[in-house]
């Protein structure tokens, strides 16, 4: 929770306590008091949400962190397979060529056994599925692994937006609701009820679909 809330709700205490002792026992006093009890409760629960949708917004922001070092580490060894792959062929291709020409056959036996295994390795580079403990590590398996990390990683982003603009709408309900008992404006307190409703709305969605609405 930043620092001007935490400020706004101590002012707000210290004007409900002042008020609790500088009052009477008339009946206009209980109800501002019952009035500021009401407030004091909602901005207790609008703190509450708060607390979640930071805690869920760092836990977003961590794991979009993680899932793109994932993925850059996967591009990585993507591209250092596809050069030894591209060098491989490269060698194999020359080797091709030198086979079209006169070669003695103890030396075209070797070549061709040679650019066999040259093919397998270039194979191998492509399509490596039983690697990694079975997550494949060819440049096909690591493409689409990469790819797998950088959508996990856009899904967190997309949550981690979403849990932003609702600590934002939870931080605002709870200066309106504590200017209510400051001001007496009893309308600021129904607006913040409305912000703490658009925050747990920002939530959900960041929960369940993250998605479904595109803020950036």
């Amino acid at each position: 929770m930043s620092h001007g809330v935490h400020a706004v709700q101590h002012e707000v205490e210290h004007q409900i306590k002042h008020e609790e002792g500088g009052h009477g026992g008339g009946h206009a006093a209980g109800g501002h008091d019952s009035q500021n009890k009401r407030i004091a409760l909602v901005i207790s629960v609008l703190a509450l949400f708060l607390a979640f949708s930071e805690t869920l917004g760092k836990s977003a922001q961590t794991n979009a962190l993680n899932h793109q070092i994932e993925a850059s580490n996967l591009w990585n060894f993507f591209q250092a397979k596809n050069i030894r792959r591209t060098v491989t062929l490269v060698a194999g291709e020359e080797m091709k060529a030198s086979l079209a020409g006169n070669v003695e056959e103890p030396r075209k036996a070797a070549m061709i056994k040679q650019l066999d295994e040259w093919t397998k390795t270039a194979a191998r580079y492509r399509s490596e599925p039983e690697a990694g403990g079975g997550k494949g590590e060819g440049t096909v398996e690591l493409s689409r692994r990469a790819l797998e990390e950088q959508k996990k990683r856009d899904d967190a982003l997309a949550k981690y937006h979403h849990y932003e603009v609702a600590s934002a709408a939870f931080q605002i309900g709870i200066v309106l609701a504590s200017a209510t008992v400051i001001t007496g404006m009893v309308a600021l307190a129904y607006l913040a009820a409305g912000l703490g409703v658009v925050g747990l709305a920002f939530m959900a969605i960041g929960l369940f679909a993250p998605h479904a609405v595109h803020l950036f």
